[in-house]
């Protein structure tokens, strides 16, 4: 062959290199161009429930090498939540996945992401009904509906009436209102004889519960039952119960199904939860942020729904079963 000839070709398939390699890296790194990368805006880091959510997207990247998820820290405040996810759209992130601190401040966070035409997806605390619009998809479970059964089956354990005080989640989060209100909605409608003597919030945290239901025991008031927003609190009402000697027949009721409170049911000592899956809500969420980056049609109502379940000591261990896998 021509040595010329040889050159130039020589010369082609070098070049062609090149500007493979340039199309093929992205500025994230030096990471493959097809990567996905996924900013990950989480309202705290130390919280139990929230925590197996946080380890189901963590699986997910890891076992993925065409997603890289950032995941940053809030430390619950709505202020620095917005700081973060203006600085994954600096970076250019192709989705952000937010669990916001308050869903009441979701708004601006949705607001920012859609001028840069990054998709958004929220995931376990649903944002108001303007910001749903904007987003491409919500993915978590139906508050209402976990106060709504998990309330149907404490009026089946305290024969349908009773007194009853209501622990409530942080102020502000969509969970702890809809929560709250199937319980009491449920109770207007079907359960006339069911008193609410006591409502306050404890935050999400066992041990503000445990507070909290040692100055409802000093305040000298009955309870047939008390209904928390979450199993943390339920928790913590049954140490302050317990601690004072005042526990008695009085039902506990909480929400999620964590393994701690999964324990507490097998022993009888929590009567009722209300599995919600948070590695469910997790890997759904990022596999939704996928779907939007890939321009797939988003789904009906822009909600993506992980179902409550019901869990007794009946059932206890097919839960525990879901933990260990």
């Amino acid at each position: 062959m021509n040595k010329k000839l040889v050159g130039f070709l020589m010369i082609f398939v070098l070049l062609a290199g090149i500007l493979s390699g340039c199309g093929t890296n992205s500025a994230s790194g030096g990471k493959d161009k097809k990567t996905i990368v996924i900013g990950a805006a989480m309202p705290i880091f130390d919280d139990k429930w929230l925590s197996y959510l946080y380890d189901a997207i963590r699986a997910y990247d890891k076992e993925h090498d065409d997603v890289e998820v950032k995941m940053v820290d809030a430390k619950n405040d709505s202020g620095k939540q917005l700081s973060q996810v203006e600085t994954f759209i600096s970076q250019g992130v192709d989705a952000i996945i937010i669990a916001p601190a308050d869903t009441d401040t979701a708004g601006p966070m949705v607001d920012a992401a859609n001028e840069a035409n990054i998709p958004v997806i929220i995931v376990n605390r649903k944002p108001d009904d303007k910001a749903m619009k904007k987003i491409y998809a919500y993915v978590g479970s139906e508050s209402l509906e976990a106060g709504t059964i998990q309330m149907e089956k404490v009026a089946e354990l305290i024969g349908g009436k009773g007194n009853i005080g209501l622990m409530n989640g942080q102020l502000g989060q969509e969970a702890a209102a809809k929560r709250t209100e199937g319980n009491k909605e449920l109770i207007k409608k079907k359960y006339p004889d069911i008193k609410i003597v006591r409502e306050a919030t404890a935050n999400w945290q066992r041990s503000e519960a445990i507070t909290l239901m040692e100055n409802w025991i000093q305040s000298g008031e009955h309870f047939d039952a008390i209904v928390a927003n979450n199993d943390e609190m339920a928790i913590g009402a049954i140490m302050a119960l317990e601690e004072s000697g005042k526990r008695g027949n009085t039902v506990i009721a909480g929400v999620d199904g964590t393994i701690d409170a999964l324990k507490y049911v097998k022993d009888g000592t929590l009567n009722i939860s209300t599995f919600q899956d948070p590695m469910g809500q997790g890997k759904g969420a990022v596999e939704a942020a996928i779907k939007a980056v890939k321009g797939e049609k988003a789904p009906k109502d822009n909600f993506i729904n992980i179902p409550f379940q019901l869990i007794t000591k009946d059932n206890v261990d097919e839960f525990i079963k879901k933990w260990e896998k």
